[in-house]
């Protein structure tokens, strides 16, 4: 074939592929890096913007609610609240200087949350910030030199101690006498004022034994812990698993898809880890044998996508409740199942936000818990930190608002009720 022949079949597919680009603009890859067009021909201009007719980003999705619907006003909480899930340690604190610092609150910093609890009509907040040790007697300093009638607290377990982070077989967890050294901790924890044991998610997705597997919730090894919490009547606050989407594949399907792509650490799907059946299975047999002890269900169980669910853990077990710390946005958008979850369980459901929180997060907890409004945020952020969807308020009655609000937690968090009772009087 000559090359004249030739010449006109390239002319022919260059005028095709130039048409087709037309067609279909370039794109920014939304992972970052080079820019694609709509063959998967990198480029370097059309962002995905979504507009004159190119595709959007996600996380560049703004939608603006065109529906005009009353919006209730709440400056703060009706009723003197008792927050069960704080982090005052966590939230308030400031790194140090060295980049691996634990961040450190100030009594400043405290101060300053106190004066928000007063605004927002929050009585007393529970700090599961607690540690143990002379982690416990820092903490009690930084909370109680000053603010003792506002804070109660409570102790968590250290697991790894001074061992070497990628080495289980040196974590405290591994020793011998581990156990029984954090059975006596907690008996001085509580006779020192602590009213609780908090666990954070790290038991059952971190933990491990000295082989390296993930150390089972239910392992009988910790039974004495769970035994003497019910002794001493030390309530345990316990995050088991995760939002159930993180255990889901990161894929078109997963509805928190665009949360996990911006943090894909928080993803447990995988045969290296436990299902979200498997934790809350394992869980839920240790609230089955330790009856005489008082668990409250962090975040809804983290099973607030199925409600029915967790009102039949409920139903099973009376020494199990459940707080919705972090989960008004799955709450809210089911205002029907929800209220009614409300309702029937009033006596077992107990107030909480992660926080301490800002102001405007906040007034959306109490507008979600007191209103019926209908499609408003959950979140004060300008890009939503869970899903893309808003939610509607569930109007609790009052009296099931004053059980949610403080009841509940003045009746079965020690230390809460003489707490609660001088901060109302003076309301």
């Amino acid at each position: 074939m000559t090359r004249r022949c030739l010449t006109l079949p390239l002319l022919v597919i260059t005028a095709v592929v130039v048409a087709v680009l037309a067609r279909y603009p370039v794109a920014a890859d939304p992972a970052g890096g080079a820019l694609q067009s709509g063959l998967g021909v990198e480029t370097s201009d059309a962002p995905l913007d979504g507009q004159e007719g190119r595709p959007l980003a996600l996380e560049r999705f703004r939608p603006r609610s065109m529906l005009k619907v009353p919006e209730t006003d709440i400056r703060r909480a009706m009723f003197p609240v008792v927050d069960v899930h704080t982090h005052p340690q966590i939230r308030l604190g400031k790194p140090g200087e060295n980049s691996d610092d634990t961040a450190r609150a100030t009594s400043e910093a405290v101060d300053e949350f106190v004066r928000l609890m007063d605004e927002q009509n929050i009585a007393v907040c529970v700090s599961l910030d607690g540690g143990l040790g002379a982690k416990l007697e820092d903490h009690r300093r930084l909370l109680w030199t000053k603010h003792r009638e506002r804070f109660v607290i409570f102790a968590n377990i250290d697991f790894k101690g001074r061992g070497e982070q990628t080495k289980p077989e040196s974590w405290d967890c591994n020793r011998p006498e581990f156990v029984e050294r954090t059975v006596e901790q907690l008996r001085a924890a509580q006779a020192s004022g602590v009213s609780g044991l908090k666990f954070f998610k790290e038991f059952g997705l971190g933990v491990r034994n000295a082989d390296g597997s993930l150390a089972a919730i239910d392992d009988a090894k910790w039974d004495p812990i769970w035994r003497v919490c019910g002794q001493l009547k030390l309530v345990v606050l316990i995050h088991t698993a995760d939002p159930l989407a993180f255990f889901e594949p990161i894929d078109a399907t997963n509805e928190r898809w665009e949360e996990l792509r911006r943090h894909p650490d928080w993803s447990f799907h995988g045969p290296q880890w436990p299902t979200h059946e498997q934790l809350l299975a394992a869980f839920l047999r240790v609230v089955k044998k330790h009856r005489e002890t008082t668990f409250i269900a962090a975040h809804v169980a983290n099973l607030p996508e199925d409600l029915a669910t967790v009102g039949g853990w409920l139903d099973a077990h009376p020494n199990l409740n459940v707080e919705i710390a972090a989960r008004i946005a799955e709450l809210g958008r089911q205002p029907v199942t929800a209220r009614k979850f409300f309702v029937k369980y009033a006596d077992r459901i107990l107030f909480g936000t992660d926080g301490p929180r800002s102001a405007e997060r906040l007034k959306l907890h109490w507008r979600f818990l007191e209103t019926q409004d209908e499609y408003f945020p959950y979140a004060e952020s300008p890009f939503p930190p869970q899903g893309f969807w808003r939610i509607y308020g569930v109007g609790l009655p009052d009296d099931v608002l004053r059980k949610v609000y403080y009841e509940n937690a003045v009746r079965s968090i020690p230390g809460v009720a003489e707490r609660w009772r001088r901060v109302a009087e003076t309301k």
